[in-house]
C-alpha cells in the first residue's frame, strides 16, 4: 500500500526546485571565501539564496544569518541573554529562557515586557498562531515561514529564527533573520563569516537548497496552494468529529496553521495511535515525548491547562501542499475503524 506521510510540521519531502539547486550548487569546488573565479562562483551562489530568502520572509538580504538550522539559531539568538518565555516554546528555545510566561487555555502566551522576551509565531504541535507585541525580542518562525503571509519587516520584532526543512529545503541548514543594528555576539568564532556573527565556512549546497526553496514556498503562498491545504485539513477536522463524539480538537476555530490538526482522545496514548497508523501506512506524530521507555504528557498542552490523561493522548496531523483530499479521507477512514476498536476494548 502506497503510504501517506502526513507529518509535514516536523520535516517536509524537499521540493525539486531545491533538490535542483543543490545539485548545481554540488558541481561547484569554490570557498565562499577564496577571492578567485572558484570561490567568487560560490559566494554569488550563497549570496543569490541569501535574497531569495530575504524576498520570501520579507526581510533585507543584509539581515540573514545562515546557521545550521534553528536550534543552532536560537543558541545564536538567545543564548546569554535571560529572556522570558513560555512552556509552548520549542525545547531548543525553552533551553535558553525563563518559563515564566502565563499562557491561556487558548494557548495564547501573555507578554508584559515584549523586548526582554521570545514568543514562537505558530506551534508545530497545535498550529496556535500567536498574537506577537510590538517590541518582541525574538520570534520563532520556523513553523510559521512558508505557511503563512507573515514578513519581518511587518512584525517588530528584534529577530526571528527560520529553518529549511520546514518548507521544502534540506535538512541542516536554517537562519537567524535581525533587525539591522541589533547586537548579537558570535557563538561560532574563527573565520568571520556572516558578518562575523557565525563563523566556519558557508554549507554552500544546503544555503542554495534553502533559497530555492523559499521562493517556491512564497509562490505557493501567493498562488493561494495553502488555502487548499487548510480546506483539506477542515473536511478531515470534521470527518473526524463527526465519527468520534470523545475526542478534543485542540485550538478549534481559533488560528490555526493552516496544515496542522492537533486532537486527542483521552485515555488512548498519542505513542499508540502513532504507531497503530504507521502500520496502517500514514505517518504522524505523536503530542507527547516518549523518553527512556515512558510517555510523558505534552508539555504544550499541560500548559495550556489539559490534564494528564488528555495531554498523553494527543496525536497532530501535518498536511502538505501536495497532500489530496482522498489522502485525509483514507486517513480519517483509518483512524475512525482504530478508534472504534479502542472504544470496544475499553467498554
Amino acid at each position: 500500500m502506497t503510504r501517506i506521510y502526513l507529518d509535514h510540521n516536523a520535516t517536509t519531502p524537499l521540493r525539486p526546485e531545491a533538490r535542483d539547486a543543490m545539485i548545481a550548487a554540488m558541481e561547484l569546488c569554490g570557498n565562499p571565501s577564496s577571492v578567485h573565479a572558484e570561490g567568487r562562483a560560490a559566494k554569488a551562489v550563497v549570496e543569490r539564496a541569501r535574497a531569495q530568502i530575504a524576498s520570501a520572509f520579507g526581510a533585507d538580504r543584509a539581515d540573514i544569518v545562515f546557521t545550521s538550522g534553528s536550534t543552532e539559531g536560537a543558541a545564536l539568538a538567545l543564548g546569554g541573554r535571560n529572556l522570558h518565555g513560555s512552556a509552548i516554546e520549542h525545547d531548543a528555545v525553552r533551553a535558553w529562557i525563563a518559563e515564566d510566561l502565563p499562557v491561556a487555555k487558548s494557548g495564547q502566551v501573555q507578554v508584559s515586557e515584549p523586548e526582554a522576551s521570545t514568543l514562537q509565531l505558530a506551534n508545530s504541535e497545535t498550529g496556535l498562531v500567536q498574537k506577537l507585541p510590538k517590541g518582541l525580542a525574538v520570534t520563532d518562525a520556523t513553523q510559521a515561514f512558508g505557511k503563512l503571509p507573515v514578513a519581518f519587516n511587518w512584525i517588530d520584532t528584534q529577530m526571528a529564527l527560520i529553518s529549511a526543512h520546514k518548507l521544502g529545503g534540506p535538512k541542516g541548514i536554517g537562519a537567524v533573520v535581525m533587525k539591522r543594528g541589533t547586537d548579537l555576539p558570535a557563538q561560532i568564532k574563527g573565520g568571520g563569516q556572516e558578518m562575523g556573527r557565525r563563523s566556519g565556512t558557508e554549507n554552500v549546497i544546503g544555503i542554495a537548497g534553502f533559497g530555492a526553496a523559499a521562493e517556491a514556498a512564497a509562490r505557493d503562498l501567493a498562488n493561494g496552494v495553502w488555502e487548499q491545504v487548510r480546506e483539506f485539513r477542515n473536511i478531515l477536522e470534521k470527518a473526524l468529529e463527526a465519527g468520534s463524539k470523545s475526542t478534543i480538537f485542540v485550538g478549534k476555530d481559533q488560528d490555526r496553521l493552516p496544515n496542522t490538526l492537533c486532537f486527542a482522545t483521552p485515555g488512548w496514548k498519542g505513542e499508540t495511535q502513532v504507531m497503530q497508523m504507521d502500520l496502517a501506512g500514514f505517518a504522524v506524530s505523536a503530542g507527547s515525548a516518549c523518553s527512556s521507555g515512558k510517555v510523558r504528557a505534552s508539555a504544550v498542552l499541560t500548559a495550556m491547562g489539559y490534564d494528564e490523561v488528555t495531554a498523553t493522548s494527543a496525536i497532530r496531523v501535518s498536511l502538505g501542499p501536495l497532500t489530496t483530499e482522498e489522502d485525509v479521507l483514507r486517513f480519517a477512514e483509518a483512524w475512525l475503524e482504530k478508534e472504534k476498536k479502542h472504544r470496544a476494548r475499553a467498554a
